[in-house]
């Protein structure tokens, strides 16, 4: 495995700035966002792939600093029931699928979207549990009308431009949340769909991460390196499903954490352990969004922090050396 960085935390930098501080704290490898959510700060692909000049330099970039290209992140909601938002959603897709293309990568990593709870609603509906009977109903409609027959469509697109991996992250908020609706979106469309596993989002539904991952096997196909905490004091009077903006930090049931500030490092190391134990062998992606610390602590924490849990127990070898 390697250890490797979702560069959307250094958008302020340019992107070879980015990668030559990246390179030297000993990072082997970069997971960069093209649209959606995570924004084109560091690649705009419709610029990239009109300017043979502009993609050299994105490609020397990360060559001159040893840095591989872990995958391209464009996170957004291709089945909003909005058509413009799902119009936008799906040609920002489209276009990450032709930059790798372009570039001779194969990983996408997105979402899988969430539809609204009927052909005429306007905005997406999560739906959380099976009762009332109109909530089972929704379910039905999102997955059979709306979920699958996009991904089948969207995925042989995918396909054609070269892609052999969709990672979709499991995120509440959308129809893929957890390891079984990952298998089941998966089982559907064919082994192209996979998961971007983050532990981060799977820790306060009251997942077991390492449990998550021995389920899900080869369908792990990248990973993100992100922390909660759940708050000893707000979680057991209101549970984990909170509304509160993220910044209201000491008010909130749990917060994102930089690796080693939610879990511990015998947690990390047993996840990393399983990694192995279900044959990963690609990127640790870091992903920071932690509200306590600055970009550089909580990054250069995490390098740190992770670096001692990719080591093999009882040896000094580590497996991404």
């Amino acid at each position: 495995m390697k250890l490797g960085v979702f560069t959307v935390l250094l958008g302020a930098q340019p992107l070879r700035q980015a990668c030559e501080y990246l390179a030297k704290s000993g990072v082997q490898a970069v997971e960069i966002g093209c649209g959606g959510n995570p924004g084109k700060a560091h690649c705009d692909p419709k610029a990239l792939l009109a300017d043979p000049a502009k993609l050299a330099e994105f490609k020397a970039a990360l060559a001159d600093n040893g840095l591989e290209l872990a995958a391209l992140s464009v996170h957004g909601n291709g089945v909003h029931p909005d058509p413009a938002v799902a119009k936008a959603a799906h040609d920002d897709f489209l276009d990450a699928c032709r930059l790798a293309e372009a570039l001779g990568a194969r990983r996408i990593v997105t979402f899988s979207g969430c539809p609204g709870g009927c052909a005429a609603d306007r905005t997406p509906n999560w739906v959380t549990c099976p009762w009332p009977d109109d909530f089972s109903d929704i379910l039905r409609y999102q997955w059979n009308d709306v979920l699958i027959p996009y991904w089948q469509k969207t995925a042989a697109l995918a396909a054609g431009y070269g892609v052999a991996q969709i990672a979709l992250e499991m995120h509440p908020g959308f129809c893929v949340y957890n390891p079984e609706t990952c298998l089941r979106l998966r089982e559907a469309v064919g082994p192209i769909i996979g998961a971007n596993l983050d532990p981060s989002h799977l820790f306060w539904q009251g997942i077991d991460p390492v449990a998550a991952i021995r389920s899900m096997g080869d369908a792990i196909m990248h990973f993100h390196a992100k922390d909660t905490r759940l708050d000893s004091v707000n979680c057991p009077v209101n549970g984990v499903l909170d509304t509160k903006p993220y910044r209201d930090e000491v008010h909130r049931s749990w917060i994102f954490r930089t690796v080693g500030y939610g879990h511990g490092l015998p947690l990390w190391r047993d996840i990393m352990s399983n990694l192995r134990l279900v044959g990963y062998d690609g990127v640790i992606s870091i992903e920071h969004e932690d509200s306590l610390m600055s970009v550089n602590e909580g990054l250069q924490k995490a390098i740190a922090f992770l670096k001692e849990a990719m080591m093999f127990e009882g040896t000094t070898e580590m497996w991404w050396a």
